[in-house]
């Protein structure tokens, strides 16, 4: 990721209605959430509002979408995400970090599918 990329994906979340919607993306995983089941728990946004916000984080290739009969699906872009975090953390102490080290290979790893099996603790 440069830093253009970066600043993209870090503008999208610097709003307060976009980084709930992030988040709320990132607990469903996979499944993700309809845009009426997103506005629904941004309390009761309007379809228009929800769209807009969704369509700047579309944009940044933060959330992807999906149609399921009638309704669009939203998912977060796990991989996108990660690289946002690697970004910050790259060169944590001098790049010789072994703790970042391995939770950016961690975050590199993380699709937001489920992998059929326990993850070592």
């Amino acid at each position: 990721m440069n830093e253009s990329e970066a600043l993209r994906g870090f503008a999208a979340i610097a709003q307060e209605t976009r980084l709930r919607i992030i988040r709320m993306l990132v607990e469903t995983g996979a499944d993700g959430l309809s845009s009426g089941g997103i506005a629904v728990t941004l309390d009761g946004a309007s379809p228009q509002r929800t769209s807009f916000h969704l369509k700047e984080l579309e944009n940044a290739g933060l959330i992807e979408s999906r149609r399921e009969g009638k309704s669009i699906i939203y998912s977060a872009v796990f991989p996108a995400l990660s690289d946002l975090v690697a970004f910050l953390m790259h060169d944590c102490c001098g790049g010789h970090c072994k703790f970042c080290d391995r939770a950016i290979a961690l975050f590199a790893n993380c699709t937001g599918r489920p992998t059929g099996k326990a993850e070592p603790q």
